[in-house]
């Protein structure tokens, strides 16, 4: 077995839960001097915390060189079949797709009724549970035996059938296009985060109208559902109409709490729909709703017959902090979202390490805003250091833009005025390079240069009182107001005109706002 397959059964072995190697373990165990050199192999590999193979093979003699690569093979493949067992009851997929491998061996054995029987049983779960892949599947396998059926039904039969495969085709095609415009729309985001101007405007709008499927939303199955609203989501959201965003995550998560049976079987699309609509209220300062999906989210493992797999049990982990970290944020408590950070387990460096790149980058930002927040900003550089010294600049550019923005600002507090020109330079030329730079950006620079020249207390209060002249007027323009968003400069130009800390003041806002929505809701 080649080193990149070695690994790979490393890591499956180390992905098992307590309850799988032991179900392993059972499974294997059927007599033979093979299974028990494979159980050994097993227990080799299971104690090491990296792969070794001369190590496994020193310290059991009993596993010969020339016999590994096949050991190893085999143990591999049974792995996968334990494991498909192990879930064969709790994955739906699973439970349907053994029916259809069920009909299949009945199907060459020419037993045509206990086929269809089978297929009907497959059917039945597919049909609940809105898998419109499989019951194709099913459907198309009834449709091969149907010839054997020879009855009074079956011209019925096949002329349903045919009108069976004839919807489902066009619900799965309307699916796949939902879900590539959804995935397109993703990806463009993942690179350059909020749309800039009128230009990505119109660009994202065409795109979406050209592409979007005729449909009827009333006659919509689970599934088309499921990626329309997901589609509309993220659409809103990159076009900044969080209202209209949070509107369609209610409608997505309603849809799985008025079908509890999709929770189960489409568990990832329910901890997505929780996670949008969790980031839609944040963005609406909606905090008591927030903190109430924030919740559910928590207890998402507590669902009687859920399933989580290892990526949902990441994902949920993910999930956890990243919206720990907003709710910090929202109500202005840095203190409390630094312990945080400071409190995960092995660290936060570590956990980060294993999220994708996209990830990585909203934790290294949201860490960095934390620190300004209060007023730590040796460290809010040294953690937006880790997003300005990534090679890959094409994902989520808008954040490398205002990294930059926020890291110049951090070093001016900590008073490195030596370094600021040259700073300056180097974003204006990153900015302009990636066509971001906005009237926002162009006031703070040119301020931060007039920063950086000896000035009285009084000249310096006067520029900070005209920057924050400068940035009011842009907060209600459409394409500049996004700046708003990444970095709150204007309660930062206020601790300095008020000479008070920026938390506090953040502090005020957020309560004001929130009090304001309840007030509202009343």
């Amino acid at each position: 077995m080649p080193r990149d397959k070695s690994d790979s059964l490393f890591k499956l072995i180390h992905s098992l839960t307590k309850n799988e190697k032991r179900y392993f373990k059972i499974y294997i165990q059927r007599g033979g001097q093979e299974d028990t050199k494979t159980i050994k192999l097993f227990d080799a590999i299971s104690s090491q915390e990296e792969f070794d193979e001369n190590k496994v093979l020193s310290e059991n003699p009993e596993l010969k060189p020339d016999q590994l690569s096949n050991l190893k093979a085999e143990l591999y493949k049974h792995l996968l079949e334990s494991l498909r067992l192990y879930h064969d009851g709790k994955i739906v997929d699973l439970k349907i797709r053994q029916h259809i491998d069920y009909a299949q061996l009945l199907t060459d054995r020419c037993l045509y009724e206990q086929s269809h029987n089978q297929l009907k049983k497959g059917k039945k779960i597919a049909t609940q549970h809105d898998n419109l892949e499989l019951l194709l599947e099913i459907i198309r396998l009834e449709k091969s035996i149907m010839p054997q059926l020879i009855d009074n039904k079956n011209q019925m039969r096949v002329n349903k059938i045919v009108a069976e495969v004839s919807h489902l085709n066009e619900k799965i095609n309307r699916v796949n296009q939902l879900s590539n415009l959804e995935s397109k729309l993703n990806s463009l985001y993942k690179k350059v985060g909020f749309i800039r101007d009128q230009r990505d405007h119109n660009a994202i709008e065409n795109y979406l109208n050209k592409n979007l499927p005729k449909y009827k939303e009333e006659e919509l199955s689970d599934l088309e559902k499921i990626h329309l609203y997901n589609l509309f989501i993220g659409y809103f959201f990159f076009i900044q109409n969080f209202h209209k965003s949070y509107e369609n995550a209610i409608k997505l998560v309603s849809l799985f709490e008025e079908n509890p049976r999709l929770i189960i079987s489409k568990t990832d699309f329910y901890i997505q729909a929780l996670n949008k609509l969790s980031i839609a209220q944040s963005k609406l300062s909606m905090y008591d709703d927030f903190v109430v999906t924030i919740d559910r989210i928590q207890k998402i493992p507590q669902v009687h017959g859920i399933n989580l797999s290892t990526d949902l049990k990441t994902r949920l982990y993910k999930y956890y902090y990243m919206h720990q970290l907003n709710r910090f944020m929202l109500i202005g408590d840095f203190k409390s979202g630094i312990e945080m950070i400071q409190n995960v387990e092995n660290g936060i460096e570590s956990f980060i390490q294993h999220l994708d790149q996209h990830s990585s980058i909203i934790f290294y930002y949201k860490i960095a805003c934390m620190y300004f927040g209060d007023a730590d900003y040796n460290q809010t550089i040294q953690w937006l250091n880790k997003i300005i010294n990534l090679q890959d600049v094409d994902i989520r550019r808008d954040i490398h833009c205002f990294a930059r923005i926020l890291n110049l600002v951090a070093h001016y507090e900590v008073g490195n005025l030596d370094v600021i020109d040259y700073y300056i330079r180097s974003t204006y030329r990153f900015l302009a390079k990636k066509y971001d730079l906005r009237l926002y950006q162009q006031y703070i620079l040119k301020f931060l240069k007039n920063l950086g020249m000896s000035r009285s207390n009084a000249e310096l209060n006067s520029l900070f009182k005209q920057l924050r002249s400068q940035l009011l007027t842009l907060r209600d323009k459409p394409y500049e107001k996004r700046a708003f968003i990444y970095f709150d400069i204007i309660s930062w130009l206020e601790s300095k005109m008020e000479n008070r800390k920026i938390g506090e003041i953040i502090r005020e806002k957020a309560m004001q706002r929130i009090s304001s929505r309840q007030s509202l809701e009343i």
